[in-house]
């Protein structure tokens, strides 16, 4: 089973209607100034400038950004910091990050299920990243998922934090009440579509089932805030937050995660909560 296709899978169906606009806040929010997505996208992949009417443009008028880099954000600010952290630009995990972009644009179908899935965790590492370092956390590491795999152990991790973060997200998904049937049947219609089998259909559906584990989510990220961070950003993915229980499975996760106010609002911000 591939968890990392699977996760593509779902993150393109949505689990919630704001899913796909809490992407593309992360991936186009903030300054102006900072460098942005488009940028970054376009020399680290090697892509064309502003002229090639490829991705990079689609997506810029989409995010509503300036053609050639002028977007700023959350990437703009972080792929350097990173890039230095890792050794270089080839460790980064660019790749999905692009495939992420492209399904905001409708693209992606079944052979980008695992890409996107990568670009997902990516994009998740790339918050938790700069969410712990803006609120002084120096030290902290680049998470795995915005690191490209260079091994078959660094692949076994990747969908093992892949597990995880589907987990997260569904857990988040029942914070008030059981999941709406209607939102099975569209994130099972789109596994159907990706080609998606029976069996790891089964397991989504399993998961969708079991009471909520949110102590078991915390006890997986103690002593990993990178980890503890990215639990959070994937929850506000997965939910409206605009119910009292929404709200209060928040508070439950940042209190039980360890992370502080000033991180939790930096992600949020990230999101557009």
């Amino acid at each position: 089973m591939s968890l990392s296709e699977l996760l593509g899978s779902v993150i393109q169906a949505g689990m919630t209607a704001s899913t796909s606009d809490r992407l593309r806040n992360s991936l186009a929010g903030g300054s102006a100034d900072s460098g942005g997505l488009l940028e970054n996208l376009a020399s680290m992949l090697g892509g064309a400038g502003s002229g090639s009417g490829g991705l990079l443009d689609n997506l810029s008028s989409m995010l509503g950004g300036a053609s050639g880099g002028g977007l700023g954000g959350l990437l703009g600010s972080v792929l350097g910091e990173a890039e230095q952290a890792v050794g270089g630009r080839d460790n980064l995990a660019l790749g999905g990050l692009g495939a992420l972009a492209g399904a905001l644009l409708g693209g992606g179908g079944k052979s980008m299920g695992g890409a996107i899935g990568g670009g997902l965790l990516a994009l998740l590492g790339a918050m938790a990243f700069r969410a712990l370092r803006a609120a002084g956390a120096e030290t902290a590491d680049v998470p795995i998922g915005l690191m490209e795999p260079k091994t078959d152990a660094d692949r076994r991790r990747l969908e093992e934090h892949a597990e995880l973060i589907l987990k997260a997200m569904i857990n988040a998904a029942k914070a008030d009440g059981q999941i709406d049937q209607g939102e099975v049947q569209r994130i099972i219609g789109k596994l159907q579509e990706d080609g998606i089998d029976q069996n790891e259909q089964q397991f989504i559906i399993m998961e969708m089932q079991k009471p909520m584990q949110t102590e078991r989510l915390i006890a997986a990220a103690r002593g990993r805030r990178e980890v503890a961070a990215e639990i959070y950003a994937a929850s506000l993915l997965a939910i409206e937050v605009d119910t009292p229980a929404e709200k209060e499975y928040l508070n439950q996760l940042e209190a039980g995660l360890g992370l502080t106010s000033e991180v939790t609002q930096q992600i949020r911000g990230f999101t557009g909560v």
